[in-house]
């Protein structure tokens, strides 16, 4: 991806002073200029990962230099629109009800639904990956349960991912069926907060060991003969790097004076980056310039961040224990 002139700027800004003596640099660019792109571009330019055995120093070896891996990673531009359309006639027997003001105010809410459905998309396709590597990736970071989750899913889960590398896990998103599994047995416990007069209150925002709970009935649901298989997610900090970088023109109005009568239209465009840590974005399999959401699901897309080289059994990968995301599939 080509870098605006503003982003190279940026980009070249902080390259100067990790070159100098300024090591932690603060990077402000206004909302949808594209800060991870930035950084996607910077992370291209780093050194690469130290690798090769240590060398005993007696005053008889000699020390042989071990060459550095550059690793890359691919993030994808999701790009989205939808217009909505209301005629005049409408307007004029409902007595002045303006539709259009009432669809205004559901478009940010839409997108958000429009995103997670990307989100989720886009994990279906992490866990998916199909070469050695991401392969391996999805076994480990998959934690499976024969019934319903207990009490010890979530601690076995996390570590059997990442290891000592756990508490970096910080959500939990599920299904409402296994919320509701958890819940029976006094395993969420509901955040509260205290109004006015003093009276402490439930919030519907709970969490499971210091976990965040978001309950949600879009996460995958699987039959099968041995019953209904639940997908839960649990994500981590900067699990998932996300940019709104912004479309030429997010909304226009257009009017047609004779169609219908008349009609007003709203057009509605968003372009978002959606970039999993240590998980690259390949194109392997993708028909336009902006993916589908099945597109996003197909594992072919997806691989683990790697040093380039063509044949696989010659990459260095990024270790995926640094990588917090997991999959915890149950019966409730």
């Amino acid at each position: 991806m080509e870098l605006r002139p503003y982003q190279q700027e940026a980009r070249e800004a902080v390259e100067r002073d990790w070159a100098g003596e300024f090591l932690r640099t603060l990077l402000v660019l206004p909302t949808g200029c594209g800060k991870t792109i930035v950084f996607c571009k910077i992370i291209e330019d780093m050194r690469g990962l130290l690798e090769g055995d240590v060398q005993n120093y007696d005053g008889q070896t000699d020390m042989v230099a071990t060459s550095t891996k550059t690793f890359e990673q691919g993030v994808v531009v999701v790009s989205r629109m939808q217009a909505w359309v209301e005629k005049d006639f409408s307007h004029d027997i409902t007595g002045g009800v303006d539709f259009m003001d009432n669809v205004a105010q559901q478009v940010v809410e839409h997108y958000q639904d429009v995103d997670q459905d990307t989100l989720l998309a886009v994990l279906k396709g992490v866990f998916a990956m199909k070469g050695a590597k991401g392969a391996e990736f999805v076994k480990k970071h998959t934690y499976t349960v024969d019934g319903p989750m207990e009490a010890t899913t979530l601690n076995s889960a996390t570590a059997q991912a990442c290891g000592d590398r756990k508490k970096k896990f910080a959500m939990v998103f599920m299904h409402s069926v296994v919320a509701t599994n958890l819940e029976n047995m006094n395993l969420i416990t509901h955040l509260k907060y205290t109004d006015k007069d003093g009276v402490t209150r439930d919030l519907e925002l709970g969490t499971w060991n210091g976990k965040l709970v978001i309950v949600d009935d879009s996460m995958p649901v699987e039959e099968t003969e041995d019953g209904t298989i639940y997908t839960s997610y649990v994500l981590g900090e900067g699990a998932i790097d996300f940019e709104d970088i912004g479309a030429k023109v997010p909304y226009e109005m257009g009017r047609d004076p004779a169609k219908n009568g008349g009609q007003d239209t709203l057009y509605t465009r968003q372009r978002k980056v959606f970039s999993p840590k240590g998980i690259s974005y390949e194109k392997k399999v993708q028909a336009s310039l902006s993916p589908t959401d099945a597109e996003l699901a197909n594992g072919e897309n997806w691989d683990l961040v790697h040093s380039g080289e063509a044949e696989e059994a010659q990459r260095s990968y990024i270790a995926d224990k640094v990588i917090p995301i997991a999959r915890i599939r149950s019966k409730g």
